[in-house]
């Protein structure tokens, strides 16, 4: 869907949620808050869901932004057992639906990385296939960068994921000439095809 996008990662705590809450907030500040719909279509446990009714003026309820909720912080197969449900992607998938007939935009974080188990038999892009969603990679930067780039611009093109490309975030403080050894710009965009979007630099995620 051309007026959707995937915000995904190669593990969790990788900034996802700094990409999507930047995203939102150039949103709310330079366009019409009302057109943006966010989803978070999974979360097991406290987090994204409530830092974005925290951070933003949003027109829409917790079960909106997030359709599947369970309250285990465990993959999304585990928490579900754990409660005795299923992870209902039908769920997810309809209110996606509704997002983007009501949205003219519609921005969705994923949970875990690319290769994230969200149900029994599918992963997060298993997922973006399934719902055909552009998505944007983000890879933290550290020594393994450049591999953990090839392997999941290789998953991502075995599930066919539509890549936009990749952002890359220093989770950690990162000097530049370290920001140039293990992440380098050419290096990368050579053995993965994708082009490199932009270097998020290093920030503190709000609490929750």
């Amino acid at each position: 869907m051309i007026n959707t996008l995937l915000i995904a990662g190669t593990d969790a705590g990788v900034g996802k949620t700094i990409l999507t809450t930047a995203i939102t907030a150039y949103w709310h500040r330079y366009r019409n808050p009302q057109a943006l719909g966010l989803m978070k279509p999974i979360q097991c446990g406290i987090g994204d869901r409530e830092l974005y009714r925290r951070l933003f003026a949003l027109d829409q309820t917790l079960e909106e932004i997030n359709p599947l909720h369970f309250l285990a912080p465990l993959s999304p197969p585990h928490a579900a057992a754990y409660e005795g449900r299923k992870v209902e992607l039908d769920k997810a998938w309809k209110q996606f639906e509704r997002l983007t007939q009501q949205r003219e935009f519609v921005l969705v974080e994923g949970l875990g990385g690319l290769g994230a188990a969200i149900a029994r038999e599918t992963t997060l892009a298993d997922l973006a296939w399934d719902w055909r969603i552009p998505t944007v990679l983000v890879i933290p930067v550290n020594r393994g960068t450049i591999a953990q780039a090839v392997a999941n611009v290789a998953l991502a093109a075995q599930a066919r994921v539509h890549l936009k490309g990749i952002v890359l975030n220093c989770v950690e403080p990162c000097p530049l000439h370290e920001l140039e050894e293990w992440a380098s710009v050419e290096m990368i965009q050579n053995l993965t095809q994708q082009p490199i979007l932009g270097c998020i630099p290093h920030w503190q995620t709000p609490r929750i």
